[in-house]
């Protein structure tokens, strides 16, 4: 099965697909050459493509919605599998179990564990992207992360097997996990704590009222370069070594968060790497310590 032949399948069976599609269209960062071929299929099409996909070996990633995701400049070989279709579920098991689909948003999930008075995600407020990236990530702000919360992953194995995981067996360590290499997350099953909606929305309100202080919210940017080091902020950092404002191309340190990198004016993911070097190499420098990306680079070398 060729690309061309992949569209013809996915056409044929109400999938939508792109061939050439360029990711800039697609990432928070506005960067990304093209992908040979984008999907967005729904969760119940999943299995029936992934073993399509692996009989021919055709190389494929999983998607969401690139929010902590820098795309090269030439583009991504083989499939992008988008979730966008895999976010209309959330269901409510019990006073303090839901379900959600991979694809959801993780802002929809926290306002609806404020709206039914589940404590447990109040701190991943103003995080964007997908629940599926999150646990991926482990995304995690103000003490909060979202493995806290997890008690069950669903995941599509890159041969295609639908496998139940457990939070212990899913390898969460700070901002990341061990999915296995080609596996998709299909859905999760999370675990709360009751509390009053009204104290747990307070709680929302004051802490995204404090990254819109602190963060440069609505400018094109992928949220955190860097992973902290050793408990010590990695923005705080890049701050005292200088590097505020500091630009190369089209991308430039956030004047109001150092650990933020802004695609002010067209910037590209070469611009953008070069300027994660020249960070990484000032800090070195001044502090001796080696700063670690937190951002995800996807592409073709």
């Amino acid at each position: 099965m060729n690309i061309e032949k992949l569209k013809d399948f996915c056409i044929s069976n109400g999938i939508g697909a792109r061939l050439n599609e360029p990711m800039s269209a697609h990432t928070s960062l506005k960067i990304g050459g093209l992908a040979d071929i984008v999907i967005f299929p729904q969760e119940e099409n999943l299995q029936q493509i992934v073993s399509l996909l692996s009989d021919e070996g055709i190389p494929y990633m999983t998607l969401g919605r690139c929010t902590n995701l820098l795309v090269k400049d030439s583009g991504i070989e083989g499939v992008v599998i988008f979730t966008d279709r895999m976010d209309k579920l959330i269901n409510l098991i019990d006073d303090t179990h839901i379900t959600v689909q991979a694809g959801c948003s993780l802002q929809k999930v926290v306002a609806f564990c404020a709206d039914f008075g589940l404590r447990g995600t109040e701190g991943l407020a103003g995080i964007p992207g997908s629940i599926g990236g999150a646990i991926v990530g482990n995304a995690g702000s103000f003490g909060y992360e979202i493995k806290d919360v997890v008690e069950q992953v669903n995941i599509l194995t890159s041969d295609a097997v639908v496998k139940s995981v457990l939070k212990k067996d899913f390898g969460f360590k700070y901002r990341g996990s061990d999915l296995p290499s080609g596996s998709i997350i299909l859905n999760c099953l999370l675990s709360m704590k009751r509390d009053d909606a009204s104290v747990i929305k307070k709680r929302v309100r004051e802490f995204l009222n404090e990254k819109r202080m602190r963060q440069p919210i609505g400018l094109p940017s992928a949220g955190c370069v860097f992973k902290n080091h050793d408990g010590i902020s990695a923005g705080k950092l890049i701050d005292e070594a200088g590097c505020k404002e500091m630009r190369v191309g089209g991308v430039m340190v956030s004047r109001l968060h150092a650990n933020y990198f802004i695609n002010y004016d067209g910037g590209t993911c070469g611009d953008f790497m070069k300027l994660m070097d020249i960070v990484i190499n000032t800090v070195n420098n001044k502090f001796g310590i080696l700063l670690e990306p937190e951002i995800k680079i996807v592409g073709r070398n």
